[in-house]
């Protein structure tokens, strides 16, 4: 039986340089549309998947075999984004297949909430 290790990225360009061609293109346009959304947030690595940091955790996000997925960080999203309803995912992971059209514009507002809810509950912790 064939395994294959995962090694430990230090780097989202060294996550990125890890993917199979196919997905690799998908991944650098989720990477722009994330970092175009969140301007001044810092590339980490978190769980060995990519995120972003402002303020505190922001988001994640990574490529699988047969999709890619959000991990937003934020209860409220459900309920504000009504479209998150039209994808698969467990409760704090948003699902998007592979064979389907990038879905650019909800992607910024999902990451243009998480950066709302951060700046807020920055303010909240300064101002007790």
């Amino acid at each position: 039986m064939k395994t294959t290790v995962t090694p430990k990225f230090k780097t989202v360009d060294e996550y990125q340089s890890f993917l199979p061609a196919d997905t690799k293109n998908i991944f650098k346009q989720l990477r722009k549309i994330v970092k175009d959304a969140a301007p001044g947030a810092e590339e980490v690595i978190s769980y060995n998947i990519p995120g972003l940091k402002l303020h505190g955790g922001l988001i994640s996000f990574a490529m699988w075999k047969e999709h890619y997925s959000l991990y937003p960080r934020s209860a409220k999203m459900e309920a504000a984004i009504k479209e998150l309803a039209n994808y698969e995912g467990a409760k704090g992971t948003i699902k998007f297949s592979l064979d389907q059209p990038m879905p650019s514009k909800l992607i910024t507002r999902i990451i243009r909430f998480q950066v709302k809810e951060n700046l807020e509950r920055m303010k909240a912790k300064a101002a007790s």
